[in-house]
């Protein structure tokens, strides 16, 4: 007898009803987290924000852009830890980028923190190239500060 397949995870807008999970896996996956205000506002304000959810799992991941003129600005992308090395971040950003498309957003940026090594890899892979750097971005614990380092794609150069 052959296993059930599972139907893959799906995209959907956040919603403020989904705070508490999103909240649950910021905390788990950060040691500085966003907080509920700041996804409240990102929602409020319209930024583009999606979730990753299937049936085995419910919420799988999520990110949360802010769209500008000519370009979009990554700002969150989190997959639940349990769940990382899956291809789930990959599944995020390629949603991202054809949203950025749609919308005839040409470039697409972020910020990461220098010590992720393992993000800034996922990244470049997918093209991303490293364009600057901002000192003392992030917290790092007992007023201490981390650099981040700035990441741009340009999307009408992707085949």
């Amino acid at each position: 007898m052959s296993a059930m397949l599972q139907p893959e995870p799906r995209l959907r807008p956040m919603q403020y009803a989904d705070l508490d999970a999103v909240l649950a896996v910021e905390r788990a996956a950060y040691a500085f987290p966003w907080t509920r205000g700041n996804f409240v506002d990102s929602l409020a304000i319209g930024y583009l924000a999606e979730l990753l959810v299937s049936d085995e799992y419910g919420l799988v991941g999520y990110y949360v852009a802010m769209p500008g003129v000519d370009e979009m600005h990554l700002l969150n992308l989190t997959v639940v830890p349990r769940l990382q090395r899956r291809g789930h971040a990959r599944t995020l950003l390629d949603a991202l980028q054809r949203r950025c498309l749609e919308q005839a957003l040409p470039r697409l940026w972020l910020e990461v923190r220098a010590s992720n090594a393992r993000a800034r890899q996922i990244y470049a892979r997918r093209g991303f190239a490293e364009v600057g750097l901002r000192r003392g971005y992030y917290p790092a614990g007992k007023a201490q500060r981390e650099d981040a380092i700035v990441m741009s794609l340009d999307l009408q150069a992707r085949p």
